[in-house]
C-alpha cells in the first residue's frame, strides 16, 4: 500500500501559520514578562505557560509538513 501525504487545504495552511505567529507572539510576551514579575507563584504559572506553548509550537510544526504553497492565480 502506498503511502500518501496528507495535504492541508490553502487556508488551512494559512490558519496553521496564523496560529504559530499567535502562540510564538504569546511565548515571546510571557518569557519577557518573566524578567519584571517577583511574584513566585505567578512566575511558576508563566513557566508552565512557556512550556505549554513550546509543547503547542512543536504539534503545530508537524501540521506545517502538509501545507501547500504551490498556489499559482490564474488570469
Amino acid at each position: 500500500m502506498s503511502e500518501q501525504k496528507a495535504e492541508l487545504a490553502f487556508h488551512e495552511t494559512m490558519d496553521t501559520h496564523e496560529m504559530v505567529n499567535f502562540k510564538t507572539i504569546c511565548l515571546m510576551k510571557t518569557k519577557l514578562m518573566q524578567g519584571v514579575c517577583f511574584d513566585n507563584d505567578l512566575k511558576k504559572l508563566m513557566d508552565k505557560d512557556i512550556e505549554q506553548s513550546m509543547q503547542a509550537l512543536k504539534e503545530l510544526q508537524t501540521l506545517y509538513r502538509g501545507t501547500r504553497t504551490d498556489y499559482q492565480h490564474e488570469s
